[in-house]
């Protein structure tokens, strides 16, 4: 019913940006929250960022001062620019919403299917 798509990843030089995006489509009613996540391989998916329908933002430390979430709720899309990049970015990121579908409705978990970035000289 909801279908989130990832675009914007590829090869960056080490303190290069990127900008990824993640529309969302189907049966939408209200997005609650969307965010950013990222897994590396051998590694556990941590949080990058997420932001809620009111704009309130959260970021892992590490990200704080080099990453910016936003989001545009006509669209139902949600950018994250990534700015001063390092090696250690390198991962799968994937894009997460809690949707609402009807106005009576429950609101559900949804995945995209992820983005490569690769952060290399």
């Amino acid at each position: 019913q909801v279908q989130l798509v990832e675009s914007g990843g590829g090869l960056v030089q080490p303190g290069g940006s990127l900008r990824l995006s993640c529309a969302a489509s189907g049966s939408i009613f209200r997005i609650n929250v969307m965010g950013w996540y990222r897994q590396a391989p051998g590694k556990q998916r941590e949080l990058v960022a997420r932001i809620a329908s009111g704009g309130s933002t959260h970021y892992a430390d590490s990200m704080k001062g080099r990453f910016t979430i936003s989001r545009d709720n006509a669209k139902n899309t949600v950018y994250l620019q990534m700015n001063s990049l390092k090696q250690e970015d390198t991962a799968v990121y994937y894009c997460n919403a809690a949707v609402q579908s009807v106005p009576t409705g429950r609101v559900y978990d949804y995945w995209g299917q992820g983005t490569q970035v690769t952060v290399s000289s």
